[in-house]
């Protein structure tokens, strides 16, 4: 069996140590202006699974109110280093928020999340699109024309409804919130693990 085709489970450990990373990188960064990196023993150290190429977010948010959210859809780097840019990114880069402060950290909670592999999901019309979704499951990544956008599985918890969530997808887009009943639409479909 292929390597990608395993299906990835972090253990306990591993997804603890993912949101440490995910907070040293953040808190590394306050404190020297620049980026967070494991020294090469520290690597040597990592299981498999946080070694493995793979696309993670992370997610940061303040009394339930969300604060930063930045990552990558497709894998392309070890997971550990997804974690420590995105981190970084989420609290620093996020052109929707200002750049996260010190005084802040300490009221951040982090989620990190990574992603299966995007598949392109068929469907024939609006109806079978909405039979082919799943809450509190799907992630889903939407486009047309230049517009794109994705919600993660965890959105699912604001967003309970098929309809509305794909209704605020299309206008995270850019795009009418009914487009997503018009033809031309690509969506895909990936799931995650929570950290």
């Amino acid at each position: 069996m292929a390597k990608d085709s395993k299906v990835f489970i972090l253990s306990a450990s591993e997804k603890k140590f993912c949101l440490e990373l995910a907070s040293k990188s953040i808190k590394y960064s306050l404190m020297n202006d620049s980026l967070f990196s494991l020294r090469p023993d520290e690597v040597a150290g990592l299981t498999e699974n946080l070694k493995r190429k793979k696309a993670c977010f992370v997610t940061l948010t303040n009394k339930g109110v969300l604060r930063g959210c930045i990552g990558h859809l497709a894998s392309f780097q070890p997971l550990y280093k997804d974690i420590i840019q995105n981190a970084y990114a989420a609290a620093f880069s996020d052109t929707r928020f200002s750049p996260l402060t010190a005084r802040e950290f300490s009221g951040i909670e982090i989620e990190v999340s990574i992603l299966t592999d995007p598949k392109e999901l068929d469907f024939t019309d609006f109806k079978d699109l909405l039979s082919k979704i799943t809450p509190k499951k799907d992630g889903l990544i939407i486009a047309k024309g230049f517009n794109t956008a994705t919600f993660l599985p965890s959105v699912w918890e604001e967003i309970p409804k098929k309809e509305d969530f794909l209704s605020q997808l299309c206008l995270k887009a850019g795009l009418g919130a009914d487009d997503w009943k018009k033809s031309g639409l690509k969506v895909q479909v990936y799931s995650a693990i929570s950290a």
